[in-house]
């Protein structure tokens, strides 16, 4: 059982902590317990309640009327509204609330619903990585628990293969070609799997390997393949040598191949664009250079 403070709810909520204890005291909303020194503190039941009560306040509801409301009829009017508003925020609130409830099929209903008005691309770049971003924080403030987050992460991950999978194979054999790789150590897979989707979206080869890859497997799989581009994405610190040291030799090691770099450490450390090394900065700057490619094409 997961215990948050008031100031978890706010993170998770968008409510602010005053705001939560007022209507506590007037509605009695949600009712905290306290420890043994008179700290209060909220469980699971408490999150969700008001996770769906921000929802239906921001979308109009006055917190008095929600406050006579069962918990059936407010779940209702949840699903309803997730089901036809397309606002930014709304979305986010219903993967949020299906996050913390672990509900695979209020998951995939958001997903889905989205992915049939906007497309696979658009749902990830305008819902996905929003929600990504959001989910970092509330990880590194200890608002979500790592069951919760793997649960997430999962689902996601299987969305994805899914998707790349319904992309055809390019039939044009002189296509460019991209090997994707995730050095020893890394192992957030997501922004790579959603790299290999808009790179087959786009008519490209690539040559998924994968997490935790050694340099010696990389060069067995480049003598293979020899592919035009390597992409990589470091957000982890090494403690053998810098990112910079680690890119620097990728570039030396492959020089027939344009090596594109990402990640949180990338950036950080600010690896330098030199030779045949590409930083790219962004999620929006990988973008531009895929796009650019196109026209080079």
């Amino acid at each position: 059982m997961a215990v948050y403070s008031i100031s978890d709810l706010e993170k998770l909520c968008g409510i602010k902590a005053h705001t939560i204890r007022i209507w506590e005291q007037r509605y009695g909303i949600v009712k905290p317990k306290r420890t043994k020194t008179n700290i209060r503190f909220y469980q699971d039941k408490d999150l969700r309640r008001l996770l769906n009560i921000a929802l239906l306040n921001r979308n109009g509801f006055k917190i008095s009327k929600i406050a006579c409301m069962s918990k059936e009829e407010i779940q209702e009017k949840v699903l309803s509204i997730s089901s036809v508003s397309f606002e930014h925020d709304i979305q986010l609130d219903s993967l949020t609330i299906a996050m913390i409830e672990m509900d695979e099929t209020k998951l995939d209903k958001v997903i889905r619903t989205n992915i049939e008005k906007i497309g696979f691309e658009r749902t990830m770049l305008e819902l996905i990585y929003p929600f990504l971003e959001k989910l970092s924080v509330l990880w590194l403030t200890g608002s979500i628990n790592p069951v919760q987050e793997g649960f997430m992460t999962y689902l996601l991950r299987q969305k994805l293969i899914a998707a790349i999978d319904r992309v055809p194979f390019p039939t044009i054999a002189t296509t460019k070609k991209f090997m994707l790789f995730l050095p020893t150590g890394e192992t957030q897979e997501l922004s790579l799997l959603f790299l290999n989707y808009l790179l087959r979206s786009r008519g490209y080869q690539v040559i998924y390997l994968g997490q935790n890859i050694t340099l010696d497997d990389l060069k067995d799989a480049f003598c293979v393949q020899k592919p035009a581009f390597l992409y990589t994405m470091i957000s982890e610190t090494y403690s053998n040598q810098s990112v910079d040291a680690y890119v620097s030799n990728l570039g030396k090691t492959f020089p027939q191949a344009r090596v594109l770099v990402s990640g949180y450490q990338v950036v950080a450390q600010g690896v330098r664009k030199r030779e045949n090394i590409i930083p790219l900065e962004s999620l929006d700057q990988t973008l531009n250079f895929l796009n650019s490619l196109r026209v080079e094409s």
